[in-house]
């Protein structure tokens, strides 16, 4: 390593395992202890994903990580960051040259074209493996290159493959057993014997998962779940055995079976015939939870059409470089994020941003991975690729926020790290007060394994990680990304949410609001005037006004030509236009330009252009042959569904508050359009302002949202208790949040939050009923009034409870 790689090394960095064995919370809370014994190490693990999310000081290599799980008893693999793309190909030139590209950081225009295509490799290179080590980690899913791997990580934990065979075998052996020992009808000479060989394979091979994983935490003086289980096993078989052995004719004949003692052989069968069915049930829920990530992921295209010096070739979407044009035929994918370069179409891109109005697009437009062109054929130039794709980085997002772990979790991580050792007790508790005061070897037998059996916290553990893994994973499908854990608890407390005004209430685009004619011209030749002139500008409000001049043509004709075309920048357009066979020179502007082209304004016309900014609009004047012919007003306009939406956070019980850069006037005008009080309108704010807002609201003792999608927003969104940005904004106020909204609507900032706090209320319920098997559970079994089968299945009932409780999830939204 050069000295100035290792200059640029970053204090801390994060790195992914992959960690196999861990069977429940117990297993969780000793893999995060022993890593958070080493100086600057924090650790998140995940029980479900069987992964770990660890913060490591450059001091800690990660083959110390490694060595320190692997020292707790499970085997811990450091996850690779995907291959950087090496595509070995020719130079060749774009087809569309000296586009401005809003990513021209990332090559250098004075390069030598001989040396592009290295650039673009070390672009590549640069997007996959720097952003893993910064920013998210070596295992964070990073699009196409890793998505086969991300898909095995998903499938983490005991896989139902690997379980059905031990239950299927276990199943048809119990049923011989549990039928001979229980029915007398059905029992024969030497009975117990049949039943015994029959269990011994189930009590030994098909129970082996639980017997290894308790004798792996034995070796570390460490008790688990299965320790519990496999003690309860082995112990009701061992005891019939001895049992038998000890009188070898107590089932010489049926019903002889209590003559020297009782067998539990169809005990320990059933009892570990239950659990692994309940093992193989939520290993089927655990793959369905993370079904929701796989399927992110499984939008990207598979395929992409590049141009290579005019001729189409097509190549592996993983194999992008920046700077490939890529060809996008109607109904194909686009491939990665870029800017389109050729080409006029609408693109759906509801698989990304939940949104299901298409978008139109053209030169100029910028697009992302994994949406669809629905009619025109695009070229399209990669601006970003692997990793650095808007794809990739939901999907690092969505696992970031699975492996994580909320306050609540970790309070049942607390509680399972000494529950184990308190249930060996109390089955050692109640077998010797059974015996003492009963003096009956087997009731106090069958009291201590149902004990054992009845405890097991396989609930616990799974109470909140399956209900996070699946409710972020439904977010990720209605473009709702929540980045960590602790969102769910932020959203309980949130009473009050900051609103920017611009690109969040409203659209951010200007559009004609009405046209005011004078000196005895109509507002439609004023408009059809002016729009005809502002046709040939770029300005935004000159496209504001051509296309509302465009839409009052009659029988969908075209605007009048404009000749002797000028403008000045920030003041106004000029140009000659024939008109009813009548040619005019139209001036288009502020008062300013009027003045700078002769033109003078009266009292009474600069009253009109006062009113009319007072009303909350922007106003250009119109002037036509030297004199002022009208006013055309513009106005932000409102989104559709910003009114509903936020009728739905006041009955959340969150007051909406409006933040604007704007004038009172306006502010006014849009907070009274959406139904938000005059008194919560704050106008006039700049950026520091806005930061400044929310520590107000703080001070006050209000714990505080902000939705915004500006540049100008991320401060304060770093700032209030919960960051909300809409996806249509900066990835400066996408990083800054705690939330990301991929669409623009107003609306899906309101699921948001009601996913998060839908969540939450899952994981809760969850806890309630791991809570209360165990509490209820276990007095009744020491009570001796729970059989150690009908424990097993109560045991089993209660994890397959927790996780079809979390899968209700899974409908949300729909």
């Amino acid at each position: 390593m050069s000295s100035q790689e290792t200059f640029n090394q970053p204090v801390q960095r994060v790195i992914e395992l992959d960690i196999e064995g861990m069977t429940c919370a117990s297993c969780v809370n000793r893999v995060e202890r022993k890593l958070g014994k080493l100086e600057g190490v924090e650790a998140s693990v995940n029980l479900p994903l069987e992964s770990a999310h660890v913060t490591v000081p450059a001091t800690v290599t990660d083959q110390q990580i490694v060595d320190t799980v692997n020292a707790t008893g499970y085997k811990a693999t450091l996850r690779q960051a995907p291959t950087p793309n090496t595509r070995e190909r020719q130079a060749h030139t774009s087809p569309i040259q000296g586009l401005e590209r809003p990513d021209a950081g990332l090559m250098p225009e004075t390069a030598p074209r001989g040396d592009v295509d290295g650039m673009r490799q070390h672009a590549s290179k640069r997007g996959t493996s720097e952003h893993a080590e910064h920013g998210t980690g070596v295992a964070a899913p990073a699009g196409h290159a890793d998505h086969n791997e991300h898909e095995d990580h998903m499938a983490h934990g005991p896989a139902a493959s690997t379980l059905r065979p031990r239950l299927i075998v276990a199943a048809l052996l119990t049923i011989p057993v549990f039928a001979i020992s229980m029915i007398p009808a059905l029992q024969f000479a030497n009975w117990g014997w049949v039943a015994g060989a029959l269990a011994l394979p189930v009590v030994s091979w098909a129970a082996w998962p639980f017997h290894r994983a308790a004798a792996i935490n034995a070796r570390h003086f460490a008790s688990t779940m299965d320790t519990l289980v496999s003690i309860g096993v082995i112990a009701a078989y061992l005891y019939s055995a001895w049992q038998l052995f000890a009188d070898p004719r107590m089932t010489e004949h049926p019903g002889m079976e209590n003559m020297g003692g009782g067998l539990y052989f169809e005990v320990a069968a059933v009892v570990t015939t239950f659990l692994l069915l309940g093992r193989y049930l939520e290993a089927n829920a655990k793959a369905k939870a993370g079904n929701a990530l796989k399927a992110l992921l499984n939008l990207g295209a598979k395929d992409a059409t590049i141009l290579v010096d005019g001729v189409e070739e097509k190549i592996p979407a993983d194999q992008l470089l920046v700077d490939d044009v890529i060809v996008v035929r109607p109904g194909e994918k686009i491939a990665t994020d870029g800017v389109v370069t050729d080409g006029a179409s609408a693109v759906d891109a509801s698989l990304v941003t939940g949104e299901s109005v298409p978008v139109e697009v053209g030169p100029g437009s910028l697009v992302t991975g994994a949406t669809i062109n629905t009619s025109g054929r695009l070229l399209v130039r990669a601006t970003r690729v692997g990793s650095d794709t808007t794809l990739a980085q939901m999907g690092r997002l969505v696992s970031q926020a699975q492996t994580g772990k909320a306050p609540i979790a970790r309070l049942a991580d607390r509680i399972s790290s000494v529950f184990v050792p308190i249930v060996l007790a109390i089955a050692l508790l109640t077998f010797l007060l059974w015996l003492f005061f009963s003096g009956d070897l087997n009731a106090a037998f069958t009291a201590a394994v149902a004990v054992l059996v009845i405890a097991c916290p396989c609930a616990l553990g799974l109470a909140t990680p399956v209900g996070l893994l699946t409710g972020t994973g439904r977010g990720a499908q209605l473009g709702i990304l929540i980045k960590g854990p602790q969102v769910l608890e932020d959203t309980r407390h949130v009473d009050t949410i900051l609103l920017d005004k611009t690109g969040t209430v409203t659209s951010g685009k200007l559009a004609v609001d009405h046209t005011v004619g004078l000196n005895g011209y109509s507002s439609e030749t004023v408009l059809t005037l002016a729009g005809a002139v502002e046709s040939a500008s770029e300005h935004p409000i000159a496209h504001a006004i051509a296309a509302a001049a465009q839409d009052a043509v009659p029988d969908a004709g075209t605007l009048p030509g404009v000749d002797g075309f000028s403008s000045a920048p920030g003041g106004g357009v000029r140009g000659t236009v024939s008109l009813d066979g009548i040619t005019r020179t139209v001036v288009v502007g502020r008062s300013g330009w009027l003045e700078q082209n002769g033109i003078t304004l009266n009292p009474s016309q600069r009253d009109a252009l006062t009113a009319e900014e007072n009303g909350g609009a922007t106003a250009i004047w119109v002037a036509v042959d030297g004199q002022a012919a009208g006013i055309v007003s513009l106005s932000d306009t409102i989104k559709p569904g910003s009114a509903a939406a936020i009728g739905k956070l006041k009955d959340l019980g969150i007051r909406p508050i409006l933040l604007t850069g704007d004038n009172a006037a306006v502010a006014a005008q849009v907070a009274a359009a959406v139904g938000i009080s005059p008194e919560d309108v704050f106008a006039g704010v700049l950026p520091e302002g806005k930061v400044e807002a929310v520590r107000k609201l703080q001070a006050s003792g209000a714990t505080v949202a902000m939705a915004g999608d500006g540049v100008n927003d991320a401060a304060a969104l770093a700032q209030s208790d919960l960051g909300i940005a809409m996806g249509s904004g900066t990835d400066v106020a996408i990083e800054a949040s705690d939330l990301t909204v991929m669409g623009s609507d107003l609306g899906q900032l309101v699921q948001a939050i009601e996913l998060s706090r839908k969540t939450l209320s899952t994981i809760k319920t969850n806890l309630f009923w791991a809570f209360f098997y165990n509490a209820i559970g276990i007095p009744i079994a020491a009570l001796g009034f729970l059989n150690p089968m009908i424990a097993g299945a109560a045991m089993a009932a209660s994890s397959v409870l927790v996780v079809a409780n979390s899968l209700r999830l899974r409908s949300f939204g729909k």
